[in-house]
């Protein structure tokens, strides 16, 4: 992770804006999925809001293992953002990366 530090500490003003927009499209809440939880937690609200929809499915079909696997799921919510937004940023700064070396 730390190429990717250093690769994202020489981008240009321009890649840097165009990093932070992508990023800010593309991250999720932790504000937002804790929402979906407490709103719909035992349908798998948060799992869907994640991109985890296999699993929103399976909590759906079986309303959160009647509500056990959703409360299990409260333990997991922030860790999964943030590794969410890591995985996001790390291929944002690929693609800037990949694009540098295509237009040289």
């Amino acid at each position: 992770m730390d190429t990717l530090l250093i690769a994202k500490s020489k981008f240009t003003p321009h890649e840097l804006n165009i990093f932070t927009i992508e990023y800010e499209k593309q991250k999720k809440s932790k504000l937002i999925t804790w929402l979906f939880w407490l709103l719909f937690g035992g349908i798998g609200g948060h799992r869907y809001y994640l991109g985890h929809i296999g699993k929103g499915v399976a909590m759906t079909l079986t309303l959160g293992g009647l509500g056990i696997w959703a409360l299990i799921n409260a333990f997991f919510i922030n860790g999964w953002v943030d590794k969410h937004n890591e995985a996001v940023e790390k291929l944002l700064i690929e693609k800037i990366v990949a694009l540098r070396g295509a237009a040289k």
